[in-house]
């Protein structure tokens, strides 16, 4: 792991972007989306979000997210179509612009995270799903469960619901709700397979889908660290059964550590991010990386912008 590309790149972090010839710009948590036409232009910045705050940035966060997105939009296109269409620099993806669902489906292989917080203060029943009483934390479901949120827009909080709520309130026709479970369970099925075979477990992830016409896609990201959880496979058994927290390369690790050291979790101004806590999780998203798709990322500190600027006027997009 090269720790000190990471150090140096702190500087140089991607925090915001300005292409306004590429079109209409919109701001989420980690992405600047423009979008001209039926095309989207979506930058993945390096803002670390957690709690829905922008907390601070990671070296080399946005490239590493949009080159695992692309790895499994890639492996997973046989099963549903996505809406790649060129990746012209490490941090951006061209894009078919669909119709999204205000949806965000949430997949869960265990009873674990914000799920787990939920349960232990009875907020659970929010999706309208039988869970036993007397689980544990980090116990694996008999099949994967699918807990919906509404997807709110930046600086709103997405909120639980259930399928009878979401129906109810028109965020998807019964055929398209149906569509979109089978689209997931087959997404999520397909990436815990590939995750085993890299020691790894893909614990619960979240996608987001569109339509173009009758057509769906998969958009957004897929089976990234932002937005799904991953525990190292051969240290589970061992710390399920001691009650230990599980070995994470994902998110997860700075919603902990803002809960535990900083007694935060979203209420409030959040608190200042040290440099060696953004340098750790930077190391956990690198090694999710290199542990999913088998290669090495070559670091190389620098201005991130002008990189980028440099790619999509040698790709004709400015």
């Amino acid at each position: 792991m090269n720790t000190s590309a990471l150090h140096a790149q702190l500087p140089h972090t991607l925090r915001q972007t300005q292409f306004p010839t590429l079109g209409t710009r919109y701001q989420g948590k980690v992405r600047d989306t423009y979008r001209k036409g039926d095309r989207l232009f979506l930058v993945t910045t390096d803002r670390l979000s957690a709690f829905d705050h922008v907390l601070t940035t990671l070296p080399f966060k946005g490239e590493v997210l949009n080159r695992l997105a692309t790895f499994w939009f890639e492996r997973t296109k046989h099963i549903v179509p996505n809406h790649v269409l060129e990746v012209p620099d490490p941090n951006v993806t061209v894009a078919r612009a669909c119709e999204p669902f205000a949806i965000e489906m949430v997949v869960r292989g265990y009873l674990t995270g914000s799920l787990w917080r939920d349960y232990q203060k009875g907020t659970h029943t929010a999706y309208g799903l039988p869970f036993p009483s007397g689980l544990r934390k980090d116990e694996a479901f008999p099949e994967p469960v699918i807990t919906p949120s509404t997807k709110a827009q930046y600086g709103q909080h997405d909120e639980p619901i259930s399928e009878a709520e979401l129906l109810a309130r028109g965020l998807a026709s019964p055929r398209d709700w149906a569509r979109l479970c089978e689209a997931a369970k087959a997404l999520f099925a397909e990436g815990q397979r590939w995750a085993s075979t890299r020691g790894l477990i893909l614990v619960d992830t979240k996608y987001e889908f569109g339509k173009v016409g009758d057509d769906l896609y998969v958009i957004d990201e897929m089976h990234t660290p932002d937005s799904s959880r991953y525990w190292v496979a051969d240290e589970y058994a061992a710390r399920f059964a001691k009650g230990e927290d599980q070995r994470m390369l994902d998110k997860e690790n700075i919603r902990q550590w803002l809960i535990r050291e900083r007694n935060f979790s979203g209420q409030g101004t959040p608190p200042q991010i040290p440099d060696a806590v953004r340098v750790d999780l930077a190391e956990k998203y690198l090694a999710a990386y290199e542990r999913i798709t088998g290669t090495t990322l070559k670091l190389e500190a620098g201005d991130v912008h002008a990189r980028i600027e440099q790619n999509l006027r040698a790709a004709g997009h400015l």
